[in-house]
């Protein structure tokens, strides 16, 4: 899966990026769509968000199909998936950033956000995955292991769980129900 090697120290850029956004966690960073446009991830404040790094050629893929029925089901309560494209392991998503957006729609049917790709580990990780990670924890010392790792995050901005790989996004579907229950009424 990923060599055993230390995890890369953060950049200054990434320390000083992350130490800013602290207050407003995720949502004090932004990220690029596959069209080349910059989105704020503020425009998420207030509700529950589900960031996955993915790939469409993991043998995880399936799991767009859970991803995208938690997104339908507890959307309109407060809660949306944000998807972060990466080819960092093994090369599961070789294609362009409009190419993966299309190729994701059209298989899978996703209407969640889509980012264009990026890298959620070592010294060109995007800040969103070193901020996660920080915050996230994990059993590989923050270390991202594979496509489909998935960061439960507040409406305040800041990790609530981390799940590995394989945890299915059905599983993740009560802890979601009792953090929705707990925000104000929309």
């Amino acid at each position: 899966m990923t060599n055993r090697r230390e995890t890369p120290r953060p950049t200054a850029q990434q320390r000083t990026t992350a130490a800013q956004d602290d207050a407003d966690g995720l949502y004090g960073f932004s990220a690029r769509l596959p069209d080349g446009t910059v989105q704020h991830l503020a425009e998420y404040r207030g509700r529950l968000t589900l960031v996955v790094n993915t790939a469409s050629r993991c043998g995880f893929r399936e799991q767009f199909r859970g991803l995208e029925e938690l997104h339908r089901t507890y959307g309109p309560r407060g809660f949306t998936v944000l998807a972060f494209p990466c080819d960092q392991f093994l090369h599961q998503e070789p294609g362009e950033d409009e190419e993966v957006e299309e190729h994701c729609r059209s298989r899978w049917g996703l209407t969640f956000p889509i980012f264009a790709k990026v890298d959620v580990n070592g010294p060109s990780s995007h800040p969103v995955f070193a901020w996660l990670r920080g915050e996230g924890g994990g059993f590989m010392g923050g270390r991202i292991a594979w496509n489909f790792t998935k960061f439960l995050v507040g409406a305040d901005g800041h990790v609530i769980r981390r799940y590995a790989p394989p945890i299915p996004p059905s599983r993740i579907a009560r802890r979601i129900e009792v953090e929705l229950d707990s925000l104000p009424p929309r």
